[in-house]
């Protein structure tokens, strides 16, 4: 079979017809370039989702460590209670001195010590009330200091925090929390 040969006119027709033409503006039928608008929604979203967890975090009141002690002396007697978190336990410090294991006079050592690894919150809390119903010039304190060693879990610290608030009848006990620095 001989192969044809191809005029003149045929070879300019299938040019013509096979390039690539210019489109007007009222016949493109181009995709649209979505990618802007992703980058704008993705920039939404990351704004909601940071603005959302800030929204929805608990705050509790507190009051950093003053520098150069509390100012004046009080005129009348005080319990000024602070709560040290060590690795063993809660020491607990009053007017007196070191509150003693047990929570019932004076002496050294760790007031509440752990209980198979775990703070006692609840004898903290218990300690806590006993300590502010011994004179009646303590009932009308409210601020206590709390102080942790580096290596103490932040929870730990919201707990103690959350225990040295109320008593177990829903009672205000002490809650003007205050930070102290452990040395």
């Amino acid at each position: 079979m001989a192969e044809e040969k191809l005029s003149a006119a045929q070879r300019s027709k299938i040019r013509r017809l096979s390039a690539p033409k210019e489109l007007a503006p009222d016949e493109e039928g181009g995709e649209l370039n979505i990618v802007p608008f992703l980058d704008i929604v993705m920039n939404v979203l990351m704004f909601v989702l940071a603005t959302v967890s800030v929204t929805f975090a608990a705050t509790i009141e507190t009051s950093p460590p003053r520098a150069g002690g509390a100012g004046r002396a009080p005129t009348t007697p005080t319990l000024s209670l602070t709560v040290l978190i060590v690795p063993d336990g809660y020491s607990l410090k009053a007017r007196g001195g070191n509150v003693a294991p047990g929570c019932n006079d004076t002496g050294p050592g760790i007031a509440i010590p752990t209980r198979e690894g775990k703070y006692d919150v609840a004898a903290l809390k218990a300690c806590a009330t006993k300590l502010k119903s011994a004179a009646p010039e303590f009932k009308d304190e409210m601020s206590v200091t709390i102080s942790a060693n580096p290596p103490i879990p932040y929870q730990a610290v919201v707990d103690a925090m959350d225990a040295m608030r109320t008593n177990e009848q829903g009672e205000e006990l002490f809650p003007e929390v205050n930070f102290g620095i452990a040395r």
